[in-house]
């Protein structure tokens, strides 16, 4: 594969995207987690899972958009083997509550662009730029693997922001008084609404509800293995 963006990212000639109205979200944020972080802080039920999964797909703008349009899992039921994998309900693994939640917080807020404006269109598109970006092996390649050593924060900025060319919001649990590391947990790429790469935002905030922030610059990322 090659090092540049360009070549991985073709997407924008493909999905071509109508003249939004002034209300319409301005960019995606593709959100993957560390599985082994994330039950640190939670009681998984899942068996251990050695790859980044999807937290899901957000729009910049609005939550819950339309409360009335229900999931139907009849309608991705082509998906859900993909969906199980990558897209794990880590908490409920025989539920489909959690894709539940993302369509109705983000899906029917994506569904105002006509490219994602059915559940259909919305989960595969998700696991679409899943592969694509293929965060887990990009980290692979370039060395940064689960480890019992400490990274430093710049280790694992560059690597993502060299392969991409975008910035990305990378997000850590930080350290308690017991430990000297912040641990690696959340790691978000943006795209534009044609699904162009973007630059993510960093602001010094906790997104989507969860307990991860972003990571401090100055302090040694622990990247938990299994």
């Amino acid at each position: 594969m090659s090092l540049s963006c360009h070549l991985l990212f073709c997407l924008a000639a493909v999905s071509a995207f109508a003249m939004s109205p002034p209300h319409m979200w301005t960019k995606l944020i593709l959100t993957h987690h560390w599985p082994n972080t994330f039950c640190t802080m939670e009681f998984c039920h899942h068996p251990n899972i050695s790859y980044w999964t999807l937290h899901g797909l957000w729009p910049d703008k609005g939550i819950t958009c339309n409360a009335s349009w229900h999931f139907n899992s009849s309608e991705i039921e082509d998906l859900l083997p993909d969906m199980e994998k990558y897209w794990p309900d880590l908490l409920k693994p025989a539920s489909s509550s959690f894709w539940k939640y993302e369509w109705y917080k983000h899906g029917t807020c994506a569904a105002k662009a006509t490219s994602l404006n059915s559940q259909h269109k919305y989960f595969s598109k998700a696991l679409e730029l899943y592969h694509k970006v293929d965060l887990d092996s990009i980290l692979r390649r370039f060395d940064i693997i689960p480890s019992e050593k400490y990274y430093k924060f710049s280790q694992i900025e560059d690597v993502v922001e060299n392969f991409y060319g975008v910035k990305p919001k990378i997000q850590c649990v930080h350290p308690s008084k017991n430990t000297d590391a912040q641990l690696l947990g959340q790691m978000e790429i943006c795209f534009s609404p044609d699904f162009s790469l973007l630059d993510c935002e960093k602001e010094m905030i906790s997104t989507g509800g969860s307990a991860f922030s972003v990571c401090d610059p100055d302090v040694p990322v622990y990247y938990p293995p299994l």
